[in-house]
């Protein structure tokens, strides 16, 4: 996933530096660590390192969705990622995610990915916005992040928690608190204090 993708140029640039030939110019070097020390024939190792690598162009720019088509078509580029807050940024609507400026942006993108056959993704913040996005054509969606659904979870259940108490508070309800029960008498097996005596009628002294 590289970022702030601009065009066609840029994508094959990428692409020359992620792939071995034929399909890039990526340095090559063979029977070390990366393929396992192993042998074979060239070709056949350069074709199996090449097919699991995919690239995601963030289109992150006004000039990235201007040649979003072009960039899509590029063989090799597996998909369009929007980067949002960059995109709105550079279309001179920061954070305003619903402004139209930015939703005709979108759905360029979801056009250029369809048109050539490309996955379209971004992460999205919810599940209504999730939602949405399927319906305009993204088909690669992230949902949030590990900090904030932690975060999201957190807040819910404190949020609950409060509304819980302030709920029966209003209704007139008290806590209910009852007297802490006495701590336990000491058995005494086997001792005795000073002056005391013991079992055999004995007194003992310390």
């Amino acid at each position: 996933m590289l970022p702030m993708v601009n065009d066609a140029r840029e994508a094959r640039a990428i692409l020359d530096c992620l792939k071995y030939t034929p399909e890039g110019r990526r340095g090559v070097a063979l029977g070390i660590a990366h393929d396992g020390y192993s042998g074979g024939p060239v070709l056949e190792k350069l074709a199996q390192a090449n097919e699991p690598t995919t690239l995601f162009c963030q289109i992150e720019t006004a000039t990235g969705v201007e040649n979003a088509f072009e960039i899509a078509a590029v063989d090799g580029v597996d998909c369009l990622w929007v980067g949002h807050f960059d995109l709105s940024a550079s279309l001179g609507v920061p954070g305003e995610f619903h402004h139209k400026k930015f939703l005709d942006a979108i759905d360029r993108v979801a056009r250029a990915c369809r048109e050539h056959g490309k996955a379209c993704g971004r992460l999205v913040p919810d599940i209504a916005t999730s939602i949405d996005y399927w319906h305009r054509g993204f088909d690669f969606l992230c949902y949030s992040g590990d900090v904030w659904a932690l975060q999201a979870a957190v807040k819910a259940g404190v949020d609950g928690i409060r509304a819980g108490i302030e709920g029966v508070e209003a209704a007139g309800a008290e806590p209910v608190r009852e007297a802490a029960d006495p701590p336990p008498a000491a058995s005494g097996k086997g001792k005795s204090g000073p002056g005391e005596t013991d079992r055999g009628g004995k007194s003992k002294k310390r």
